[in-house]
């Protein structure tokens, strides 16, 4: 009785193998076809990451300290308008008004004393360099580049841009929390910096 059911088992096991095999070998396969294309392409998932620590570094020694430490703490930076002809700024008497650059968003124009949003412009910078991952720079590259530009040509980007109203792409209500949050760092660095000057050497 035993031999006859162990005869049956085996025979099962057989079927079911023969049975099971072929799909499991066509998924080994494809497994190690999948293996050998990361492989291939040198994918490697730290990529990104290690760009962006390059970048950030990059984007650290070329702007100023304020900048960058409003970058670091809020993830995002001002640039002051230079254009005696800048966005809206004949309207309101010639009052100064500056941008808000974030990473893959666009640069949104506004006037500081009142927190008005004028305008939105979209502007994209893509990496040529890298056959691999996406087409976006990164983060810190990407504000970097518009802060260049910016700095360097403002009249030229805001001519080429597409220029929205604000809302277009980002909500307002992000961005006018974002400039609280603005002036709420500023306030503490002035109490900081007063500090720190205030403070007398040990001997």
């Amino acid at each position: 009785m035993i031999l006859a059911l162990s005869a049956s088992a085996i025979v099962i096991l057989v079927l079911l193998w023969e049975v099971a095999w072929p799909q499991a070998a066509e998924r080994i396969e494809q497994w190690r076809a999948r293996r050998a294309l990361v492989e291939v392409d040198g994918y490697d998932p730290g990529r990104e990451r290690r760009a962006e620590q390059k970048a950030r570094v990059l984007l650290r020694s070329c702007v100023n300290e304020e900048e960058w430490e409003m970058y670091r703490d809020l993830g995002f930076i001002r640039v002051w308008g230079a254009l005696s002809d800048g966005p809206e700024r004949e309207d309101f008497g010639g009052a100064p008004y500056a941008y808000l650059i974030y990473p893959h968003k666009p640069i949104i124009a506004y006037l500081p004393q009142t927190r008005r949003l004028l305008s939105e412009y979209c502007v994209t910078f893509h990496d040529e360099t890298r056959p691999y991952g996406s087409a976006y720079l990164p983060d810190s590259d990407d504000v970097l580049a518009k802060w260049m530009a910016l700095t360097g040509d403002e009249r030229r980007i805001v001519a080429s841009s597409n220029m929205h109203l604000p809302g277009r792409q980002i909500d307002p209500k992000h961005v006018k929390r974002d400039l609280w949050r603005l002036s709420q760092w500023e306030q503490a660095r002035m109490r900081e910096r007063r500090h720190g000057a205030g403070s007398v050497p040990a001997p």
